[in-house]
């Protein structure tokens, strides 16, 4: 799997980002072209035309996502505005897109856990990369992403980290900050309470749920374009989400696009009561090997009403900064890759 360092100023990782990941960058684009002309009906040239709204607003708001992915758009040969449209894909969509994850906080005496079986269908698997980034007053970070996005999932020098679970919901806002950018901002802060602080502030601008947490934090933030609710950790430090709007949000009604959703919410948890209160790397890790309601179970398979699969497999224990991803379904590991400060 393509592993990309980069460093310097925010162009310059961009830069390095965009050229060591051309390839992947392109077959990106290509696959959300597709999908936006079959769930959206939009060709490219139309998401080119809402990207283009949303540049102006990133540039003069948060410039320095801005420069970064022009310097993605520079290394990769592309222009900014195909940049600027895979990073906030989640936004154009208008959450059309029914990619299903089942996300885990599990803060411990001895461990702060954190990881994600993320869902999404098979042929973007080829187009995911491990992006490290060293930068001037902020923490390092290591994240896995989809070539050319700059924010996803991972965590920081600092023992920030971050998850994603799709959320379907009515409404955008372009004002607000897009998702895969709030994730970047969540990376670049020294804890969970700071990245819950900038993550109120500004808002998303699409659907979402984001697990924030640290070496003893964990708070899951279930935004719309028009609320914010935030998500603590029962009694046993724990916070289980997946792809359903958990907490009661005001005007907004039925989120549950995803059937199975709420069956995996459910079955994470009842998974979690099963274990010790001290579990182990490996306990922990075969939560996410779960397959009970096949294919759309934890670890998802793409078949018959699922259109998705568990393309990776992601546990991160915040204390001791080290993570470790599997690389297609748990149950059938292609690739392990481990990271860590």
């Amino acid at each position: 799997m393509l592993s990309v360092n980069c460093q310097g100023t925010p162009y310059e990782i961009g830069v390095q980002h965009g050229t060591a990941a051309k390839d992947h960058v392109a077959r990106c684009i290509d696959f959300y072209a597709s999908l936006f002309e079959k769930t959206s009906k939009l060709d490219w040239a139309q998401v080119q035309d809402i990207a283009s709204s949303f540049s102006d607003h990133i540039k003069s708001t948060w410039p320095a996502y801005h420069e970064e992915m022009q310097g993605v758009a520079t290394g990769s040969g592309r222009s900014i505005l195909d940049i600027v449209a895979l990073n906030v894909r989640t936004e154009i969509a208008f959450g059309a897109f029914s990619d299903g994850c089942t996300s885990l906080a599990w803060n411990t005496e001895k461990r702060a856990y954190l990881g994600q079986n993320w869902d999404w269908m098979e042929q973007q698997k080829e187009n995911l990369i491990i992006v490290k980034i060293a930068q001037f007053g902020k923490p390092s970070i290591q994240m896995i992403t989809e070539a050319g996005i700059i924010g996803k999932i991972g965590f920081n020098s600092a023992g920030v980290g971050v998850c994603l679970n799709a959320i379907r919901a009515k409404g955008m806002n372009p004002e607000r900050l897009p998702v895969h950018l709030g994730l970047r901002m969540a990376l670049e802060s020294q804890s969970a309470k700071e990245a819950v602080q900038a993550l109120e502030h500004w808002g998303m601008a699409a659907p979402a749920h984001i697990l924030v947490a640290d070496a003893t934090d964990a708070t899951g933030f279930e935004f719309t374009s028009t609320t914010i609710e935030k998500l603590v950790p029962d009694g046993k430090g724990r916070v289980v989400h997946s792809n359903h709007l958990l907490l009661k949000h005001p005007g907004i009604t039925d989120t549950v696009w995803i059937k199975d959703s709420l069956f995996r919410v459910d079955r994470m948890a009842e998974l979690c009561d099963n274990l010790p209160t001290e579990p182990t790397w490996a306990e922990v890790s075969k939560l996410f090997e779960d397959e009970a309601n096949a294919p759309t179970a934890i670890c998802r398979e793409q078949k018959g009403e699922s259109t998705a699969a568990t393309l990776f497999n992601i546990l991160m224990d915040l204390k001791q900064k080290t993570g470790v991803i599997r690389m297609g379904r748990p149950t059938q590991v292609e690739e392990t890759i481990t990271l860590g400060f």
